[in-house]
């Protein structure tokens, strides 16, 4: 796993790449990173809103892989029960996390593709990097997997 500074929603290198990011499961698709995706790629929110619509393998645990074209593909993975709110700090499930990036290797092997990420669910999921991390390190250990943190400038 590399550590890079700068927008997942950018990646570099060459060959497939995976963004991968979470999303709830009550159809919301407009906050955090997933905001940053579909203002990029409006096709992936279409394409999760579809699948909330029908219900169709749609659950917490569930990846949904979409092809943008161009060897780019975003990973829509169902680890967040809700929305975080002050009864619910902590909607990432890491059970649910685990089962999505085991699913997500599958298709990066299956589609020889890199991974790109920024630092999943510690923003509106409410999780610890700390908790994630190794999840990520067991999960997807054997692929290209890139880690994205914004710059910050300071005047």
């Amino acid at each position: 796993m590399q550590y890079i500074i700068g927008d997942a929603t950018l990646p570099g290198g060459q060959g497939p790449r995976i963004i991968a990011h979470i999303c709830n499961n009550r159809g919301g698709y407009g906050k955090g990173f997933a905001l940053a995706v579909a203002n990029r790629w409006p096709k992936a929110e279409r394409r999760y809103r579809e699948w909330y619509d029908t219900q169709e393998g749609f659950s917490l645990g569930s990846v949904q892989v979409v092809d943008l074209g161009q060897d780019m593909y975003v990973a829509n993975m169902i680890a967040q029960q809700g929305y975080r709110t002050a009864y619910n700090p902590h909607p990432l499930r890491l059970d649910a996390l685990a089962l999505c990036l085991a699913r997500l290797s599958d298709a990066a092997i299956q589609l020889k593709a890199s991974v790109h990420m920024p630092r999943i669910g510690t923003g509106l999921s409410g999780g610890s990097w700390h908790d994630i991390e190794p999840i990520i390190i067991h999960t997807l250990g054997t692929l290209e997997v890139f880690v994205y943190d914004l710059k910050v400038d300071f005047i």
